[in-house]
């Protein structure tokens, strides 16, 4: 079936100009709210959809500009023998070339042959469809697509409601499973004086094909319908003979469109699946709504995209960290408003292992700006002394939640500029905080740097443990080293004491280890092994509890790098 090969817009809602060709399989965008991913999913619903007018207003023009004609342009390759016709369609026929992403009008034996329909709405709001070309511009020529073509084009959108597709209503996906149709119309009067009792006798044999098909799908997505049954019964609603009149009923006869917003999606979802050849294109904003972790799985699996020959094409968006981590790089896209213009980013090509950081930190790939710290510690850090901050309640502080900034913790030093450029390729505000003990490749950092990037590192060869115990003052030092007794037990703790001095210091005499010349020694101690607060909860605790109350007494060095980060963050 067909399949979107490019989508041009201009000058439609908060899009000024965006060139995009998407993958043949799932399509999902992510990026910051108000990014225009819903956007993007309205334009290519608007210009394939099935549709004789749309009632647009000046608010559909960027900028309220209407002196700029809104225009959608979808490129569609995969056509049906029928819209390849050059006795049809020769004028508007045009290639494709996978490799480049390019497309003229001079079809070619090495590219694929497409038809681009183009919307375009001038302040006079009304919306006009037509096939376009160089060719036939230039010779003043324009012409629409059939009716029953653009219902075969049509995407499937899944939203909030079944009202549509859970009918069998022009368009609808229901109508795409069989060739069966039901003849309602002798039916409903009788059906609506003797309480439709005579017409789910008929539609049962009608429609058994298509019933069975919605029954298989709904039990294999786990939805369940009460009376284990699905049947085709009179709308009690609809006041009208047209198409809608006959809709999906449980074995009650209670209308499916009454189930919840979840099961809705998810029976929707695979119902499109299972027409996937007479209808492949299909849009769901907001991926996750209505549905707990475990239904997004199926869902997301119910469109295919575990597939290596994904049966449908998506388009759809998410906020949720679950979706963002069960799909492939590949097949996430971020939306960025680069200047004056709108792009869409491949995640996958970002970096080789990006997927790891997918997997690791999904809700990264959400977030406005990322931190990524050289390992959990600084992670640690940072949440605690916001924390800190919050429960201060100054009313001039936004917590880290607040500014859209994501923690992701490197995993050490060799993989830090890994998974921070992976970040920075896709547009995102990137910040590096690192110890300064073992010392990342200089060339790959200055790079980074040159990139945009910005690097905070603590201070000359020392770790987060060095600095903590060199800067803090004594009751804060005290306080690190109880924290981590009652975390690890008095004798581990002077175990380490002992052997990163050698023999020289001990719990016994606390005053020593606040003497300056000491206390590296016990910053030492503190990274020993796995190290007393090396866990993102250990020192998120200490952070909050210990640090962030004794910041401002501490070494003035150690208060500016912290400040340097915060400040970024604003």
């Amino acid at each position: 079936m067909a399949r979107v090969r490019h989508i041009q817009i201009r000058n439609f809602r908060g899009i000024a100009a965006l060139d995009w060709a998407p993958s043949p399989g799932v399509n999902c965008l992510i990026g910051p709210g108000d990014s225009g991913k819903t956007t993007v999913l309205d334009a290519v619903d608007l210009c394939l959809g099935a549709r004789r007018s749309v009632p647009f207003s000046d608010a559909d023009f960027h900028n309220l500009d209407i002196e700029q004609p809104i225009s959608i342009a979808v490129t569609l390759g995969d056509l049906p023998e029928t819209l390849r016709s050059m006795e049809g369609f020769g004028l508007y026929l045009r290639n494709f070339d996978a490799a480049t992403g390019a497309i003229d009008d001079e079809p070619e034996r090495s590219g694929e042959t497409v038809l681009t329909l183009q919307l375009t709405v001038s302040s006079d709001l009304e919306p006009v469809w037509a096939l376009t070309s160089q060719r036939a511009v230039a010779q003043s020529q324009s012409r629409g697509l059939a009716w029953s073509d653009r219902l075969q084009l049509a995407p499937v959108r899944i939203g909030g409601s079944g009202e549509l597709n859970l009918g069998w209503r022009r368009g609808s996906v229901l109508n795409r499973l069989s060739d069966e149709k039901a003849d309602a119309s002798a039916a409903l009067i009788k059906a609506v004086r003797e309480a439709r009792a005579g017409f789910g006798d008929q539609a049962a044999t009608q429609l058994a094909t298509t019933l069975d098909i919605v029954k298989a799908v709904a039990n294999d997505l786990g939805i369940k319908l009460e009376g284990d049954a699905a049947r085709a019964l009179l709308d009690a609603q609809s006041v009208s003979f047209a198409g809608g009149t006959v809709s999906l009923h449980d074995g009650r006869g209670v209308p499916l469109r009454e189930m919840g917003v979840g099961s809705t999606r998810l029976l929707i979802a695979g119902l499109q699946r299972k027409a996937a050849s007479q209808a492949g294109i299909t849009l769901v904003d907001e991926l996750e709504h209505g549905l707990e972790p475990h239904r997004i799985i199926r869902l997301i699996a119910s469109l295919g995209a575990k597939e290596k020959n994904p049966p449908l094409q998506v388009f759809a968006t998410t906020h949720s960290p679950v979706a963002v981590r069960e799909l492939a790089a590949s097949q996430l896209h971020v939306v960025r408003k680069q200047g004056d213009h709108h792009e869409v980013i491949p995640v996958g090509a970002a970096a080789d292992d990006v997927q790891g950081t997918i997997r690791r930190f999904p809700e990264a790939f959400l977030a406005s700006s990322v931190i990524v710290c050289e390992g959990a510690s600084e992670v640690g850090l940072l949440r605690g002394l916001d924390l800190y901050l919050v429960r201060q309640g100054k009313s001039d502080y936004q917590s880290l939640a607040a500014k859209g900034v994501a923690l992701v913790d490197a995993g050490g030093v060799s993989q830090l500029y890994d998974r921070v450029n992976a970040f920075v390729a896709l547009g995102f505000r990137a910040l590096a905080l690192r110890d300064d003990d073992k010392q990342p490749p200089a060339d790959v950092e200055q790079a980074f740097l040159h990139g945009g990037g910005t690097v905070v590192m603590w201070r000359s060869g020392r770790a987060l443990e060095d600095e903590l115990f060199q800067s803090l003052p004594d009751d804060a030092v005290l306080a690190l080293i109880d924290r981590g007794i009652e975390l690890h037990g008095e004798k581990l703790i002077d175990d380490h004491l002992r052997s990163a001095s050698g023999g020289k210091l001990s719990l016994s005499d606390r005053g020593a280890l606040l003497l300056p010349a000491n206390r590296p020694v016990v910053g030492k101690a503190a990274r020993s092994n796995k190290g007393w607060f090396k866990t993102v909860s250990w020192m998120e605790d200490v952070a909050a509890d210990i640090i962030g109350p004794h910041l401002i007494a501490a070494d003035e060095g150690f208060q500016e790098r912290v400040l340097d980060v915060f400040r970024w963050m604003a």
